[in-house]
């Protein structure tokens, strides 16, 4: 199913308005899953016809920076689950590349020599904001580092909130308040 047919049932109603967010389940959750349903297209015979099946592909979006500087125009080679390609980054330093729903893993690499750098990709997978390990895993995105995504607050998280909270202007606590997280959200792009 593509995810706006769960998500639009009338039987899943309740859960849309507890969750918001179409990307966070929690345990317990529960899902309705409809019957499926055929769809019937017309076409001429002896024609070529083409069909796209909705939601394939995903698209993988990145903003690349440099000390919160744009890496512009700058070339990568990026492998996804085994699929190498390349081309260069826009004038903001997106990366926008087409990937497969269930990709799960890869790495990019930016910039010419000697000043190449590589960033290892996880994906799929995202806690949401309102959990310290969605909080840890977004710092560690943004080069915030905070180690291991633990869930468990420690001296490393605390620092790298506190390095977010001084770069964005915000009150330094080293907590993950309701202002960090808006910020943290806005920043990381979801």
């Amino acid at each position: 199913f593509h995810w706006k047919t769960l998500w639009d049932d009338a039987n899943n109603a309740s859960l849309k308005s507890e969750r918001k967010d179409p990307n966070i389940l929690k345990e317990g959750d529960v899902v309705h899953v409809p019957d499926l349903r055929l769809r019937e297209e017309s076409g001429a015979t002896e024609k070529r016809h083409r069909f796209r099946r909705k939601g394939v592909p995903e698209v993988l979006n990145i903003i690349v920076k440099r000390l919160d500087e744009p890496r512009a125009n700058e070339p990568y080679v990026i492998e996804i689950d085994g699929v190498v390609k390349e081309g260069t980054t826009d004038g903001e330093g997106r990366v926008k590349h087409p990937i497969l729903p269930n990709a799960r893993q890869g790495s990019l690499r930016i910039g010419r020599p000697p000043g190449v750098q590589v960033f290892q990709l996880n994906l799929g997978h995202m806690d949401p904001i309102t959990e310290l390990s969605g909080i840890q895993g977004r710092l560690n995105n943004l080069s915030f580092h905070c180690g291991e995504i633990s869930g468990q607050m420690n001296p490393a998280t605390e620092a790298a909130l506190r390095a977010f909270q001084a770069r964005f202007g915000l009150e330094e606590t080293g907590e993950p308040d309701s202002d960090t997280r808006d910020r943290l959200k806005q920043e990381h792009g979801s």
